[in-house]
């Protein structure tokens, strides 16, 4: 069967995309993404040139039944969100389930995440990091999830445009202004900015009206889980 190639691309450098992303990509039949122009940007960067189509998140199910009927042609397909790993707030899982039920192969190409990229430079201790992703635009299921996430033991993540952030920022802070929060904006770009500070101190940064750039926050839990000292030498 064809193979479905799910390739992680730079969230903002382009020097960040690995060399078998690369060989990837100009190895394939067809580019399958989130946004062709944003996608024929990086491909042309890099001297490649491929058909590509498009996978948009509205119409997920459609544009992932494109793709497969591509790879029940015979031919290999390579997926690219608009940046990061696939399948992380983009039509990529839907794809994955439906390629693997027509008996495809999927094989991961990683690379860079947002998610990862800030938790790197976060120095928030723990084993454990919850991801929720966007949350709801709709003020009150917003409020009641970050109920939900603030009672939980962990740190958690989430990503955030810069329309909202402020709004969520003000959120956290009215419900516990003392919680440490991380924030990664623009990372790996020219503007990249991480800060560091409780919810109370980072919201008046970035109102509602004036934030620019895209967000990744980690909230960091209550009691961060330090690393067991006490584990044997074989474990």
């Amino acid at each position: 069967m064809s193979t479905l190639y799910m390739v992680a691309t730079p969230i903002g450098n382009l020097g960040d995309i690995t060399l078998r992303a690369l060989e990837t990509l100009k190895a394939v039949d067809v580019v399958a993404c989130e946004d062709t122009r944003h996608t024929l940007k990086l491909l042309s960067h890099f001297d490649i040139h491929k058909p590509l189509v498009s996978c948009h998140a509205n119409d997920e199910q459609r544009g992932a039944e494109r793709v497969a009927a591509l790879l029940d042609e015979g031919k290999n397909v390579a997926y690219c969100s608009d940046a990061g790993t696939p399948g992380l707030s983009d039509p990529g899982a839907v794809l994955v389930r439906e390629a693997r039920s027509r008996g495809h192969v999927i094989v991961p190409i990683p690379g860079p995440s947002a998610f990862a990229t800030l938790i790197s430079a976060a120095g928030i201790s723990g084993r454990t990091f919850l991801f929720d992703g966007f949350l709801s635009p709709k003020p009150g299921k917003r409020w009641a999830r970050l109920k939900e996430l603030l009672a939980r033991g962990e740190s958690f993540v989430l990503y955030e445009s810069p329309f909202r952030v402020g709004k969520l920022l003000d959120d956290i802070a009215s419900i516990e202004p003392e919680r440490c929060i991380c924030i990664g904006r623009e990372l790996t770009k020219i503007h990249e900015e991480i800060v560091r500070g409780t919810a109370s101190e980072l919201a008046p940064r970035f109102p509602a009206d004036s934030a620019k750039g895209e967000f990744c926050l980690i909230v960091e839990g209550r009691a961060s889980e330090q690393p067991d000292s006490k584990r044997g030498k074989d474990s």
